[in-house]
C-alpha cells in the first residue's frame, strides 16, 4: 500500500512538471515568435523609407545642368553666336527662341531686330559663357549647334523672353526641357506689352510681319516708383517741342569723339569692341555691318 501511495506521488510530480516545461517552452516560442514580428516591422519600415526616399534622387538627377564651357567668337544677331566649341569655331542657334531678323539674306531689318541683336551682345560678353545641350540632335540642317545658352549660369534665353525680344519657336522634341518655363517667360512679356508685344499683329506664329521704317526702342518693364509732380506751367507749342528735338539732335551729332587707328589700339581701352552709339564707333570697324565696331 505504502509503495502505492509513492508511487502515484511521483506521477503526479512527474506531470506538474512536464506541465511547467511545457508552459515555459510556449513562453518561449511565443516570447521568440514576437521578437520576430517586430523585427520583421522594423524591416518594412526601412523599406517603404528607402523607397520613398528614391524619387527625389531621381528628379535632382534631372533637374542636373551639364554645362560645356565655350569661347565667345562674335555674336551674330538676337538670336545666334558664333563661339569656339572644341578648338573650332562653331555658329550656335538658341533653342526654342526667335527674334526679329537683322540679317537674313533678301529680308529687312524687322522692327526690335536691331534692339534684340545689342541686348543678346551684352549679355554673351558680360561674363562666364557656357552651353546646355537637349536630347535631340545637337546641330540643325545648316550645321548650327543647337544649345540653351548660359552667362555666368544664368539663361541667355530667358533674358530675351522676359525682355519681350523674343519669342517661343522651333519647338521640336525631344529638344523642348524648358519650354514650360519659357513660354511662362513669353507671357509674362506679352502682359506688359514689352517691346515686340507692344505693336499689334506684329508677332505671329511664322515670325514677325513688317520692316523697321525707323528706328525702334525696347520697351522695357514699368516701374512702381511715384509719378513726378504736376508742375503749373503751360504746355509747348507743338513747333518748341519740334525745335527742341532738332536742338537735341544737333546737339547729339556734334558730341566729342574718340579716335583709334585700329581694333588692336581700341580694345586696349574697350576689349569686348563699342556699339554705334558710342563716341569710339566708326564705320570702317564695323566689318559685318552689325552697328558694333571691333567686337570679339
Amino acid at each position: 500500500m505504502k509503495k502505492a501511495i509513492l508511487g502515484f506521488a511521483a506521477l503526479t510530480l512527474s506531470l506538474s512538471l512536464a506541465a511547467c516545461g511545457s508552459n515555459d517552452a510556449e513562453k518561449a516560442s511565443s516570447e521568440k515568435e514576437t521578437q520576430q514580428d517586430v523585427k520583421d516591422a522594423e524591416q518594412k519600415t526601412d523599406q517603404k523609407e528607402t523607397t520613398t526616399e528614391k524619387p527625389t534622387g531621381k528628379s535632382d538627377s534631372k533637374d542636373k545642368k551639364e554645362l560645356v564651357d565655350v569661347t565667345l567668337d562674335r555674336a551674330v544677331d538676337g538670336d545666334t553666336i558664333k563661339v569656339t566649341y572644341n578648338g573650332n569655331v562653331d555658329t550656335v542657334r538658341y533653342l526654342l527662341v526667335d527674334t526679329p531678323e537683322t540679317k537674313k539674306p533678301h529680308s529687312c531689318v524687322q522692327p526690335y531686330g536691331e534692339d534684340a541683336s545689342k541686348r543678346n551682345k551684352e549679355l554673351v560678353n558680360s561674363g562666364k559663357l557656357q552651353l546646355e545641350f537637349d536630347k535631340g540632335d545637337r546641330r540643325d540642317k545648316y550645321g548650327r549647334l543647337l544649345a540653351y545658352v548660359y552667362v555666368d549660369g544664368k539663361s541667355v534665353e530667358e533674358t530675351l523672353l522676359q525682355e519681350g525680344l523674343a519669342r517661343v519657336a522651333y519647338v521640336y522634341e525631344p529638344n523642348t526641357k524648358y519650354i514650360d518655363q519659357f513660354k511662362k517667360d513669353e507671357q509674362e512679356a506679352k502682359s506688359e506689352k514689352l517691346s515686340i508685344w507692344s505693336k499689334n499683329g506684329y508677332v505671329t506664329d511664322r515670325g514677325f510681319n513688317g520692316c523697321a521704317k525707323e528706328k525702334t526702342t525696347a520697351v522695357k518693364k514699368a516701374t512702381t516708383s511715384k509719378p513726378a509732380a504736376t508742375q503749373p506751367t503751360a504746355p509747348k507749342a507743338s513747333s518748341e517741342t519740334s525745335t527742341t528735338t532738332e536742338n537735341e539732335a544737333s546737339s547729339e551729332s556734334t558730341r566729342e569723339t574718340e579716335t583709334f587707328k585700329n581694333c588692336t589700339e581700341l580694345r586696349k581701352k574697350y576689349p569686348h569692341g563699342v556699339p554705334s552709339s558710342h563716341p569710339a564707333y566708326q564705320s570702317k570697324m564695323d566689318r559685318d555691318h552689325d552697328n558694333y565696331a571691333c567686337e570679339r
